[in-house]
């Protein structure tokens, strides 16, 4: 054999040993260290948990579904040849999110101190596998990893106001969030062009505000013309606990968000006595902002959001409930007796010390529910309520304000976070998107802690979250489009310690999860072409 020969079969080894140890995990874990050599995953192979664990159990059930969908098999109950063993053990110091996994060649253990922890295990487990087995099974390499989250708020929001998708998608879009490990789902349910969320007490919400006569076509600043169709849809108090539970298990918050005092033109035009006219109102049929708002001046206006309220915090028990505060018009309340009565009594200087009021008010009755109040960062003008917390979406100014006031704060800028922009330069061949330009790369670069707060401010922000606005997104597979792989550098930066990102390298291993995203029938921006 020549040297020329050897020298070739030693590359050729060397460059399949390297391809096997291939680890593609995202978001990328504090820790990865390759051990050598192979777990070999089977319908051989068991899973062991303690059974009578029932969140144990049921991450062991979305495990095995998840290798029944995609593999065709699912793993014994009982010894098998090899295992994968979850163990929930207090030994594990990496907060309530952090994982470990160990393995050789016939055993692997994910471990945490938390039902969420192993949750978050399994899923960088899953990450690990091949997208297509050979001959029935999945060799994956033998590894260490040690990992926990950067942020506690790891959010994506989907607003269902401007286009309504059915309970079977908004299942699948927890799905992909559960798949990066994304832990709040920020659900955008009421806008000017439709209130999406069943409140008993008020059933004119479900039979006049979900329904708009016709829907703009084309992109709004440009266009006249309108589709002559009528477009609705909400969801049943019974969907909805539904969805929060399907979230739950996946170890995902559902946040809610019922937006006040503006983009209420929907709810006004089936309580036209909440406005400050009196009306007529009707839903929109033209995306942008209306003028169209929240009576403040009128206590009929709190007690219907207090009743509101109070069947949304019985549906969702997160900590967090979303109350908007964002784009409010002060135009009505100029011209409105009993807002200037309002501001006048309450010894108000203006229109924005007046939302200051209405915000507050909300807050506290949130407060003496138990819940905390967020809002977009215009719930600063006139002044923050005492706990509230901040979605800073208009840049990085309103979450560096807040939290210098030592307000908690999570960072949403359009400039970065925004998912309805634009993913290419070339829009003739991209979807009809809101504006912007949003590549992926720039996703990627974000840290959500400016340097303009001081390490005791940075503990305000809670983390980071992207924002997916559907006037542009009308169907579900345009949905997923936007979303993805967007989502998955949005994963890195709230997950992965900064010193760690590296987007090169995340280039490298989203080639593999492009391929997994086929397999699972999700579309997706494909940045290879």
């Amino acid at each position: 054999m020549s040297l020329r020969v050897t020298f070739t079969a030693i590359v050729i080894m060397f460059s399949l040993l390297a391809s096997a140890q291939t680890v593609s995990i995202i978001p990328q874990p504090s820790k990865v260290t390759i051990k050598g050599g192979e777990f070999v995953i089977n319908k051989d192979c068991s899973l062991l948990f303690d059974q009578n664990n029932s969140d144990l159990s049921g991450i062991a059930g979305l495990f095995n579904d998840y290798l029944k969908n995609l593999y065709g098999f699912s793993l014994l109950q009982s010894v098998g040849s090899s295992s994968i063993k979850l163990v929930i053990s207090d030994k594990v110091g990496l907060g309530n999110e952090g994982y470990t996994i160990e393995m050789d060649g016939k055993k692997a253990t994910i471990t945490s101190s938390t039902p969420a922890g192993i949750f978050y295990g399994v899923q960088s487990f899953k990450q690990l596998l091949p997208v297509k087995p050979e001959a029935g099974n999945l060799a994956i390499p033998v590894v260490e990893i040690e990992d926990q989250p950067t942020f506690s708020w790891r959010g994506n929001m989907l607003d269902v106001g401007r286009h309504f998708f059915p309970v079977s998608f908004i299942k699948k879009y927890i799905d992909i969030l559960a798949m990066y490990k994304i832990n709040v789902f920020h659900w955008h349910l009421t806008e000017d062009q439709g209130w999406r969320i069943e409140i008993k007490k008020y059933p004119k919400l479900t039979e006049v505000s979900h329904w708009r006569e016709q829907t703009v076509v084309g992109h709004a600043r440009d266009s006249k013309e309108y589709d002559g169709r009528g477009y609705g849809g909400f969801y049943t108090q019974e969907q909805i606990k539904e969805i929060v539970k399907y979230a739950a298990e996946r170890y995902i918050t559902v946040v809610p968000e019922i937006e006040m005092p503006g983009h209420t033109s929907a709810v006004l035009a089936a309580y036209p006595n909440l406005g400050c006219t009196g009306g007529p109102y009707k839903v929109q049929e033209i995306w942008g902002v209306h003028g169209d708002v929240y009576c403040a001046g009128n206590e009929e206006t709190f007690k219907f959001l207090e009743d509101v309220l109070d069947e949304v915090c019985e549906l969702f028990p997160s900590e967090f409930i979303h109350i908007g505060g964002d784009e409010c018009p002060k135009g009505a309340w100029e011209e409105c007796p009993k807002c200037q009565k309002r501001i006048k009594e309450e010894g108000l200087a203006d229109e924005h010390e007046l939302q200051s009021y209405f915000i507050k008010r909300m807050e506290k009755y949130l407060d003496n529910k138990g819940r905390r109040l967020i809002g977009w960062d215009e719930i600063l003008e006139g002044g923050l309520p005492p706990k509230a917390t901040v979605m800073s979406w208009r840049g990085e100014k309103g979450g560096i304000e807040a939290a210098k006031q030592h307000h908690d704060v999570v960072m949403s800028p359009t400039t970065h976070l925004y998912f309805d922009y634009y993913q290419s330069e070339d829009r003739d061949n991209e979807p009809l998107a809101i504006g912007g330009f949003l590549p992926l790369e720039k996703v990627y670069s974000y840290n959500p802690l400016p340097e303009e707060l001081s390490a005791e401010e940075k503990k305000h922000v809670l983390g980071a979250q992207a924002n997916v606005w559907t006037e542009y997104i009308p169907s579900t597979s345009h949905a997923e489009y936007m979303l993805l792989p967007r989502l998955c550098a949005l994963s890195e930066l709230t997950w992965t310690p900064a010193e760690l990102k590296n987007f090169e390298d995340f280039q490298k291993r989203m080639e593999k999860h492009y391929s997994r995203l086929e397999a699972l029938g999700i579309n997706f921006k494909d940045y290879r072409k």
